[in-house]
């Protein structure tokens, strides 16, 4: 079974967000993403009108639970991990790749430890000194343009974490026909195609070799052998009953 993240111990960091409606809508995208830890720091001005204008109804709980301090150093201080995530790449970013390689790395950590992902203010990103403190930086891939809405890139890595973090189910397996049951269709299917003059009595393999090399490429499945197996029988029957109905109406024709 493939390693999950487990979300409760995840806190999403927004450093100095400039914009207080950017902060209730970081809280909505944690929402609908499963993620509750909102931790603020040193925000420039923080409107709780109008973070929970954007925060909704829903992720009211986020914004009632958000931790607010005055420095990164506080706020990180029972993390066992931290993330950056930037835009930037340079020799002092060491970018561990995009958001879905972040959660695949994240799955196993978030077992046992507390992780903290930081994103920057809106108008500038992390600083240097801010992603001194980061174990390991990410990137959200963009086109030719490479700022996000503090936000929208809250709700990119939240998706992916999110996504992560769900049980994959087991698929089904079905049971593929065995040889044997794949030689009794085949010597049912070449004894009523010849049969119904289908295919040639004097040399019935060069075309029975042609249904067994598709039947290989198809995979059948034991099911689809048995239904294949219906049809035979259902056409033998019906070509009987014709035969049978013929044969009465030339008695009866006979004795008029």
């Amino acid at each position: 079974m493939a390693v999950t993240v487990n979300r409760a111990n995840v806190a999403i960091v927004l450093v100095q967000p400039n914009i207080s409606e950017n902060i209730g809508a970081a809280a909505r995208a944690m929402c609908n993403m499963g993620l509750r830890r909102l931790i603020v720091v040193d925000p420039p001005r923080c409107d709780l009108t109008r973070v929970c204008k954007m925060a909704t109804h829903a992720a009211l709980d986020v914004v009632e639970e958000m931790e607010v301090f005055a420095g990164l150093g506080e706020a990180l201080r029972g993390f066992g991990y931290v993330v950056g995530t930037t835009a930037r790449r340079g020799g002092q970013r060491q970018v561990i790749g995009d958001p879905a390689r972040l959660a695949e790395m994240l799955a196993p950590m978030t077992a046992e430890n507390e992780v903290a992902i930081l994103f920057g203010p809106e108008d500038r990103g992390l600083t240097n000194e801010d992603l001194r403190v980061c174990h390991s930086v990410a990137t959200i891939p963009t086109a030719d343009f490479s700022s996000l809405n503090l936000a929208q890139a809250v709700m990119v890595v939240c998706y992916e974490l999110f996504r992560c973090s769900l049980e994959t189910p087991k698929e089904f397996t079905p049971r593929l026909a065995n040889r044997f049951e794949l030689d009794a269709m085949y010597a049912q299917l070449k004894d009523v195609l010849m049969r119904i003059c289908f295919i040639n009595p004097a040399n019935p393999d060069y075309f029975m070799n042609n249904l067994r090399h598709f039947g290989t490429r198809m995979q059948l499945r034991a099911k689809e052998v048995q239904i294949i197996r219906g049809i035979c029988r259902q056409i033998d029957w019906f070509g009987k009953h014709c035969f049978e109905q013929g044969k009465q109406s030339k008695d009866r024709n006979g004795d008029g």
